[in-house]
């Protein structure tokens, strides 16, 4: 099985620090121009959020992967799926996949490959990038309420909890801008996720 993969540099490390059956190859381009004529592959990975998912070379009847945290599958076609390719997620030991009507197929890609994989809801957010905003907005509002520094709530998550990172550290690497607009998303089906001021602050700050 050969996929083709548009992926930044960051994106194929971390697809690259997951093993791969020997029966399955994935090719990194830097762009759908470099595949526009061929077409000798059984898969697309459109991890790159620049790419334009309404292009004809995306269209095609082949399975296509598609880096969707935010929006859902709704108006693509059958042969879509979504996953998270926010930082740190892609190097993952289980992938989160939201497939629609398509799961078998899929499910067919992903034993090829030998990666686990878990599927889940068409829902904003999936299931961990959800969590993982709520746990950050959540730093937020105790950094305004001036709990604690960003620092020291840092530290304590991890020594309390385990955590790999901090709240402020995994919202520095997967972007204030990512979390902001994931928790905006969720607001609409959802008080409960109403992003903290301070967040929106530093999100209004980095917009300038």
């Amino acid at each position: 099985m050969k996929i083709i993969a548009v992926a930044n540099v960051e994106q194929q490390q971390e697809i690259l620090e997951k093993k791969i059956n020997a029966g399955a190859e994935i090719i990194f381009v830097k762009n759908l121009n470099e595949i526009i004529d061929s077409d000798d592959y059984d898969a697309l990975l459109m991890l790159d959020e620049n790419t334009d998912l309404s292009a004809p070379e995306v269209l095609t009847a082949k399975p296509v992967m598609i880096n969707s945290v935010i929006e859902t599958l709704e108006g693509f076609p059958g042969n879509f799926c979504r996953i998270n390719g926010w930082s740190g997620f892609l190097k993952r030991e289980v992938w989160e996949v939201a497939a629609g009507s398509n799961k078998e197929a899929f499910s067919k890609i992903f034993d090829i490959l030998g990666w686990k994989v878990l599927f889940v809801k068409d829902e904003p957010g999936l299931v961990a990038a959800r969590v993982i905003a709520m746990i950050i907005n959540e730093a937020y509002f105790a950094l305004g309420g001036q709990v604690s520094s960003v620092k020291d709530i840092d530290l304590a998550m991890q020594l309390g909890t385990n955590y790999p990172q901090g709240p402020f550290e995994w919202c520095k690497r997967i972007g204030v801008e990512n979390i902001f607009k994931l928790l905006s998303k969720l607001t609409e089906m959802n008080k409960r996720y109403l992003v903290a001021p301070e967040l929106k602050e530093q999100f209004s700050l980095l917009s300038r």
